[in-house]
């Protein structure tokens, strides 16, 4: 192996920016080019200033847990510039009839840590009321195995969101809380998402306690779900804001701060990789256009590492590995239309006591969800304004996706101003559309993601990295690129220098 490999980091996202990065720690002496289909790095990252207001056209902060993304901000010297969530407005609504309730107190995701204000709220029937209570008399699943790790591949121990919360909890709980919420988060459709690879902790909770109820309940309020998410806020529900952080710049700042540790020269936009090839233990890249500028020498490298989304990373492995491609293409995407409009607050009749709302499927409306962006994280709106984004789309509604921006502009604006009591036009607005950006983990997931890794080992200078496999969210995107990191620098170092993989 040379001394000073040359390493080809394909995708200029979070996954691949924290690869490169990476590898450049890792081997010092190598020469490290990264290559991104567009014309920034970042990839769904994005931020944009516009009339006064920040506005994220994508995720707007990450969790500090699991802890990849607040370590490599502390490493950039980003974790003082961190903002947190304004602890009084902690908590989040949905959608019923038209109004916005509430989300009851203590209940995140499928997990109620009180029962009383889950009993008292306006959101479930009585009758759906009393099928919560009875949860801990609804046995556990007969062909579910006695498995102590809930994140191993299993086909007998997955099943969709869908089944397990209905089975469990009942119809009313899924349909007016875990169903939103699950939207909300994967702009997926719970009917075919996978508890092992997305919630694998109530999987266990099922399988030690016997009962959602008996196992949430016994949990402090600050204590972790499995996936990193917590909060201290007793008042705190559908999601864990507690522990959810922001650049006070915004996500492109942390993007920019990454990118600064890379040398600029050896950083290609606009230079869209078709293939791959490995060719006399080298591995040779093609590229989609012959028009970049400057021109790219067609000089081999020593190893790749792929950080695109699945659909694309099977495109570019093809030729190497048709059975890996076949693999990677089955990994399906939802696509998502992000509109930001600023409103001046007087505009706003609703207090607005909260971050935001879901909607659940049952309501039919033309919207996902709407985040009050400007009231989680300080610096998002000029004084006595709001920033407000709102989500359309996802793998519920693929339709909407075909509609022009002027009319997804209207719907958002239409949506809100019933919802919020809003009068008057925008002051700003904006729109981004996110065609085929979040991967579905569909009921199998991890199976095929076993199958992927395994196939992707027979090429040891080969490696993926993103989204697509084992988290969705940035700490979890930080941590697949520092892996495959890992993985390709133990090809050209002492197993011993860097410690097991």
């Amino acid at each position: 192996m040379p001394a000073s490999p040359r390493i080809a980091v394909i995708g200029g996202g979070i996954s691949g920016l924290a690869a490169a990065q990476r590898v450049a720690e890792l081997l010092p002496r190598a020469e490290i080019e990264l290559f991104e289909a567009a014309d920034r790095l970042g990839g769904v990252l994005h931020t944009v200033k516009r009339g006064g207001f920040l506005i994220e056209r994508a995720a707007d902060n990450f969790l500090i847990k699991p802890p990849a993304g607040i370590e490599l901000c502390r490493q950039l010297g980003l974790a003082d510039e961190l903002l947190t969530t304004d602890e009084s407005r902690r908590r989040a609504f949905v959608v019923r009839s038209g109004k916005l309730i509430p989300i009851p107190e203590g209940f995140f995701l499928m997990s109620p840590r009180k029962l009383w204000p889950l009993l008292a709220s306006p959101l479930l029937s009585l009758a759906g009321k009393l099928r919560l209570l009875a949860e801990p008399l609804i046995p556990r699943r007969r062909n579910a195995p006695l498995n102590p790790d809930p994140s191993t591949p299993n086909p007998q121990l997955d099943e969709s969101i869908a089944s397990f919360c209905r089975r469990r909890l009942g119809r009313e709980v899924f349909e007016q809380l875990v169903q939103p919420l699950v939207a909300g988060i994967y702009t997926a459709d719970p009917e075919q998402l996978s508890m092992a690879a997305t919630m694998p902790q109530f999987l266990e909770y099922e399988r030690t306690s016997g009962s959602l109820l008996r196992a949430t309940l016994r949990l402090p309020l600050s204590a972790g779900e499995g996936r990193g998410e917590g909060d201290p806020t007793n008042a705190a529900s559908g999601a864990r804001y507690g522990l959810f952080v922001a650049p006070k710049d915004g996500m492109t700042s942390f993007v920019s701060a990454l990118a600064d540790r890379l040398p600029r020269l050896r950083i290609h936009l606009n230079a869209p990789v078709s293939t791959i090839e490995l060719v006399n233990d080298h591995w040779r890249l093609e590229w989609i256009s012959t028009a970049i500028s400057p021109p790219i020498p067609q000089s081999p490298f020593d190893a790749v590492i792929v950080a695109l989304p699945a659909h694309a990373a099977a495109d570019v492995v093809q030729q190497c590995d048709a059975a890996l491609a076949d693999e990677l293409a089955e990994i399906e995407y939802a696509s998502c239309a992000v509109v930001s409009l600023g409103y001046a607050r007087r505009q706003i009749g609703h207090p607005l006591d909260g971050f935001g709302f879901v909607v659940p499927q049952t309501e039919r409306r033309r919207i996902i969800a709407g985040s009050f962006a400007s009231l989680k994280f300080p610096g998002r709106a000029p004084e006595h304004h709001v920033l407000i984004r709102v989500f359309i789309g996802g793998a519920l509604q693929p339709e909407m996706l075909k509609l022009p921006d002027a009319e997804l502009i209207r719907i958002a604006r239409e949506e809100l101003a019933e919802l919020l009591q809003i009068a008057g036009e925008p002051v700003v607005s904006d729109i981004v559309r996110w065609p085929r950006s979040m991967p579905q983990y569909h009921v199998g997931h991890l199976d095929r993601v076993a199958r992927i890794e395994k196939l992707a080992a027979a090429h040891p200078t080969l490696a993926l990295a993103g989204n697509a496999y084992r988290g969705v969210g940035i700490p979890q995107c930080i941590a697949s690129g520092q892996a495959a990191a890992e993985r390709i620098a133990a090809q050209f170092t002492p197993t011993s220098s860097i410690g097991p993989i």
